[in-house]
């Protein structure tokens, strides 16, 4: 699943969108038949989906939410929470910080845009990055809203963001490979790599 084209994951949304063209809908029977794994991951999109329907039929019994109203308990004194939070005031500075600075990190997502790293000895060709067969790459290498085809070496870390990576038989990577496709997935990489420059700046 993960050598596979992207478009055809794509191709698999328009399909249960019902959106598809009858092209990419070809197109995307024709690699079914020969991809187990994309097989795999279609059925559990379907699953999903038939799930999701079926939930949304579903109602509550009547007075249920008297019911479960009459049964949570009351409100605590609010003098208790203000003097926890008197007492604590180091976890709500940083909680508040923590939440400012996702808010930002949030914000920032990646949009539609294209980019890469610049680095020497890079092929880009449209959205698509490439490390040249014989070629060697020093230094990390963030691909976002693009892909990544490495034929050659990268001497670092390889990071796409909302795009695929494939390697060739001849590729080598000395450090770690990395494909963030969420919103989750891309705040923590955002945070580890921003404590890492306040880590390097303490240091220095």
């Amino acid at each position: 699943m993960s050598t596979c084209p992207q478009y055809i994951v794509d191709y698999m949304h328009e399909y249960l969108d019902g959106d598809i063209s009858r092209e990419h809908e070809q197109q995307l029977k024709n690699h079914l038949q020969v991809c187990s794994d994309c097989r795999q991951h279609m059925h559990e999109l379907s699953d999903t989906i038939a799930f999701v329907k079926s939930a949304a039929h579903i109602t509550a019994p009547p007075y249920f939410e008297e019911k479960v109203m009459k049964r949570l308990p009351k409100e605590k004194n609010r003098v208790g929470i203000q003097k926890w939070f008197r007492r604590h005031p180091i976890i709500i500075a940083a909680a508040v910080f923590f939440l400012f600075m996702s808010a930002a990190l949030v914000s920032s997502y990646p949009n539609d845009e294209f980019s890469v790293t610049t680095q020497p000895n890079l092929i880009v060709n449209g959205q698509t990055v490439i490390v040249p067969e014989g070629e060697v790459v020093k230094g990390d290498i963030v691909v976002k809203n693009g892909d990544l085809v490495i034929e050659g070496e990268v001497d670092g870390n390889v990071t796409v963001i909302n795009g695929g990576q494939y390697m060739a038989s001849t590729s080598v990577v000395t450090g770690q490979i990395k494909e963030i496709d969420e919103v989750f997935e891309w705040l923590w990489f955002e945070m580890k790599d921003m404590a890492n420059d306040f880590k390097a700046l303490f240091e220095e």
